[in-house]
């Protein structure tokens, strides 16, 4: 294959990957829809002498139909990772290079690896509850990547070097992993509201409990900031000395990715020292990320600085 055939296999893969991805996320929601059918229906089953209508509980087809439409959406996005993370390889065969050099190709491969650590997440603690988050998620950030798209070309002279591949990769796994640790963060506040008001439905009651999702939440977050640390604030700065001659310049992206880090070392400190757990950990989780997908995205579309070749 020419550089060229790779270049639009990719562009393929990359098309095809963000539909099945959306479909994952309709079998998510169906799944949602569905779920609110999974008690037990009442079914007439004669009459008492009284004339009193008798009534057993059996399983209605709804269950069914949810567990299959779950059993769908993970299916779908397994399907959609091979094809994005396909996308990612040929995008970097096209290019002759590393493929994270613009903000198409961060969007490409963010997602790409987002959904890689979200399904083996899936195998190993079961946490296909965030898959509606996870998903919708991803296809926000492959529409932004979208409409960033550049042909596959060379890097700028500041990227060659081999920690870009180090400092990139490790800030994107991080990434993924607050991705999820956000999720169950939103969804736990969510939960924890309607069981305050004893308002939870069928669907919030199909989470687990609350307390397993803080534990959820605060374990994959707490290994995303040990590789942002690493990423952000080793790898990066070794990565500026080759390419700027200085380790630290208080460039913008440098300064969120400080800020980042300071966040959720906040919510770590706390978890640890002052025994906040719950409500309050949420919402600095959710902070955090906040903080993260500025330092990501936006500071390379609204804050000109050193990294603006990445746009």
């Amino acid at each position: 294959m020419t550089l060229a055939d790779y270049a639009e296999f990719s562009n393929y893969a990359a098309a095809s990957g963000t539909i099945v991805l959306a479909l994952a996320f309709l079998s998510y929601l169906a799944e949602l829809v569905f779920v609110r059918q999974e008690a037990k229906v009442p079914a007439v089953v004669g009459a008492a002498e009284s004339g009193e209508v008798l009534v057993a509980e059996e399983e209605g087809p709804a269950e069914k139909r949810s567990a299959v439409f779950s059993r769908i959406g993970v299916a779908l996005t397994v399907v959609s990772a091979g094809l994005l993370v396909a996308a990612v390889v040929t995008r970097g065969l096209a290019a002759e290079r590393v493929p994270w050099g613009n903000m198409y190709e961060f969007g490409l491969t963010g997602v790409s690896i987002a959904l890689v650590v979200y399904l083996v997440m899936v195998r190993l603690v079961a946490v296909q509850w965030v898959g509606p988050i996870v998903s919708g998620f991803g296809l926000a950030l492959l529409g932004l990547a979208t409409d960033a798209y550049v042909p596959a070309g060379p890097l700028v002279p500041a990227l060659h070097s081999y920690w870009l591949v180090i400092h990139v990769a490790a800030v994107m796994i991080a990434g993924a992993l607050f991705l999820v640790g956000a999720a169950a963060s939103a969804l736990y506040l969510v939960k924890e509201r309607a069981e305050q008001r004893a308002t939870a439905g069928p669907i919030l009651s199909r989470l687990p409990v609350i307390a397993a999702m803080d534990r959820i939440a605060y374990r994959v977050t707490a290994v995303g900031f040990v590789l942002w640390t690493f990423g952000a604030l080793i790898a990066g700065p070794i990565w500026a000395h080759y390419a700027w001659g200085r380790y630290w310049g208080w460039d913008p992206k440098e300064v969120w990715a400080f800020i980042t880090w300071v966040v959720y070392a906040c919510y770590l400190h706390a978890r640890a020292t002052a025994g906040w757990r719950g409500r309050r950990a949420a919402v600095i989780a959710l902070i955090g990320f906040a903080t993260f997908l500025f330092s990501y995205y936006g500071v390379n579309i609204f804050v000109p600085g050193l990294h603006s070749y990445a746009k």
